[in-house]
């Protein structure tokens, strides 16, 4: 059964659409291949993303649901004199007002057109995706296609990660720390979705307004396989599709200049892990990224599991990374422009860009896609004697699975095949694995509606 939420949304509307300012032309051969409904073609990919997008707004975190309220959704590319449009049939009438298109979900499904082309026209052409410089060039490539690099001012954007549902006391706080960093004239980038990614973004538009800054930046940053759980929130006015999860993870800290880790679930823990993961390899030493986790005082007890999480697998340098504010929005963001101050320099020295962190060192392991199944979850090697960054990146992986199973349609329709993932450990970190996730599915962080049946099951 569709969620009321979605069901009253399922109106259809037929509409034709124009792009403005971008892809107003396409080759026959980028028509063609958008149009390929085969194995090698663009279009399920492109259809998938574009539903998302036009479902911005629904509280619904299972892709299936949405696919399947909208089984006749149709795309087609008209060719007309002056370039093209987009034809609609079956579309979510929550993306229109008085039969148009609202400006901003048009501005996201044409961002999916430029990102779905560029990548398979120009990064899988061009790029050794198999080598590490390659990996980095060809995500430096797409987000200049994006013209996400553009902005050449000194370091102000603050990337905020945590979790797609989390409690109203938790997201209202991410609006409090939003607004102070707009108040202080920093722009935010998030995984674009809703909560813990649109609540910062909400709040520093206020605080914009009242500085009266109008050109601030609020980055959406998200990968195809999980769009349709976490389509782009409204107050994204630049959005960027990377090809997976790992490109995504590795355009969030070379755009970002400091990052905030709200309260979140399995995502948010895949993302710390691999952030820390990454600052403990030594060669990156002496880069400079403040860190900060916060949250109201209702989230004291979850950052305290979270930071014995850390420091339990990973070891007490892996806590010197961060601090833990509760609580206290404007000292977060006096620490995140404390934590500028340090980056700015450090990157002058050094002859590194401000708007794309070529210097910091990313492992292979953190930059090869991890294709989740039952097999590669069960073949991971979590160990304490592995080096520390290993650990982490295996770590990392596994809360992928997790996430994969929550909430991607592939891993969801996996666990319903073959059961949950089986995470195998040595007992000194399946034990405050189990305890971390354990509450995370006490706390409700795993799902957004429905009962949540776990995704995996560690031995």
């Amino acid at each position: 059964m569709i969620p009321t939420t979605q069901r009253d949304l399922a109106a259809v509307v037929h509409a034709r659409v124009s792009p403005k300012g971008v892809l107003e032309n396409l080759s026959q051969q980028e028509v063609d291949k958008l149009l390929d409904r085969g194995q090698v073609g663009l279009y399920p990919l492109f259809r998938r993303c574009a539903l998302a997008v036009l479902n911005s707004g629904t509280l619904i975190d299972d892709p299936r649901l949405i696919f399947d309220a909208y089984r006749d959704f149709e795309l087609r590319i008209m060719r007309e004199p002056w370039g093209i449009k987009l034809e609609m049939h079956h579309a979510p009438g929550s993306a229109f007002v008085d039969g148009e298109m609202i400006r901003g979900v048009k501005e996201h499904l044409f961002a999916v057109l430029r990102d779905i082309v560029y990548t398979h026209n120009e990064i899988v052409a061009r790029f050794d995706l198999r080598d590490p410089a390659g990996v980095t060039n060809a995500i430096f490539c797409i987000l200049r296609n994006a013209r996400v690099l553009d902005h050449k001012g000194r370091p102000d954007l603050v990337v905020c990660w945590g979790g797609h549902s989390i409690p109203r006391e938790e997201y209202d706080y991410t609006k409090k720390v939003g607004y102070e960093l707009g108040l202080r004239g920093l722009s935010v980038c998030t995984g674009c979705g809703p909560g813990a990614m649109k609540g910062p973004m909400k709040g520093a538009t206020i605080g914009h307004s009242k500085q009266r800054i109008r050109d601030g930046r609020y980055i959406g940053v998200t990968e195809p396989g999980i769009i349709a759980a976490e389509p782009p929130n409204p107050i994204v006015n630049q959005l960027v599709i990377l090809p997976d999860i790992e490109k995504r993870l590795e355009a969030f800290v070379r755009l970002g200049h400091g990052i905030i880790v709200f309260p979140g679930g399995a995502g948010t823990a895949e993302e710390i892990l691999y952030l820390l993961g990454i600052l403990l390899e030594p060669a990156n030493a002496e880069q400079k990224l403040p860190l900060v986790f916060t949250g109201p005082a209702e989230s004291s007890a979850y950052f305290e599991l979270l930071d014995r999480f850390i420091g339990l697998v990973l070891g007490p340098e892996a806590q010197k990374r961060y601090r833990i504010i509760i609580a206290d929005p404007p000292e977060v963001a006096r620490e995140m422009q404390r934590g500028f101050d340090a980056v700015r320099r450090s990157r002058r020295r050094a002859g590194d860009a401000y708007n794309f962190n070529w210097l910091l060192q990313i492992p292979p392991p953190y930059q090869q896609p991890f294709e989740v199944s039952h097999a590669a979850i069960a073949g991971l090697s979590l160990s304490m004697q592995q080096p520390v960054h290993e650990r982490a990146a295996n770590l990392r992986r596994a809360f992928s699975g997790i996430v994969a199973g929550n909430v991607k349609e592939q891993g969801i329709r996996l666990i319903e095949e073959q059961g949950p993932f089986v995470i195998h450990a040595d007992k000194q970190i399946a034990k405050p694995l189990d305890e971390l996730l354990r509450a995370f599915v006490a706390q409700g962080r795993m799902k957004l509606v429905g009962e949540y049946r776990p995704s995996y099951r560690i031995a």
